[in-house]
């Protein structure tokens, strides 16, 4: 069974897959720290200066009494709020995720049909052709 299960872990298919995964992960943190640290502190400025993830609605007010200044400090206070920024934020990341998949899944389709487009080498006359064009060229020089 440890023969079997080691056998299994390394195929080709399952090694990419967990290099795949690994690479993924990384490349999400990278998008992540690229919206909440490039791409969204213009908008939030744009907007007033402030952070852009600590845009939330209070849908019901906590102990405290607000205005609360952070998603934090409302939780903090028992808040029922609705964080409607981060849920911006987890949107441009997985839209830039899924442009940057399709980018290099478009870029595998391309090669694959520049494979396909390349033309096959024709295949080698049989035996009995080649003979059959000996006997035509013998023919021909009588």
């Amino acid at each position: 069974m440890l023969k079997e299960f080691k056998d299994f872990i390394m195929r080709g298919n399952v090694v990419d897959m967990a290099i795949g995964i690994v690479v993924g992960a990384a490349f999400g943190t990278v998008v992540k720290s690229f919206v909440n640290n490039i791409l969204m502190p213009p908008i939030g400025l744009l907007l007033g200066g402030r952070d852009f993830s600590d845009l939330f609605v209070v849908l019901k007010a906590g102990t405290t009494p607000g205005p609360y200044a952070t998603i934090e400090a409302a939780k903090k206070a028992g808040a029922t709020i609705w964080p409607w920024g981060v849920f911006i934020n987890d949107v441009v990341m997985f839209l830039i995720i899924a442009f940057a998949i399709f980018l290099v899944v478009k870029a595998i389709n391309n090669m694959k049909k520049k494979e396909e487009e390349a033309p096959a080498a024709p295949p080698e006359p049989s035996a009995e052709e080649k003979l059959l064009g000996e006997i035509r060229d013998l023919l021909a020089n009588k």
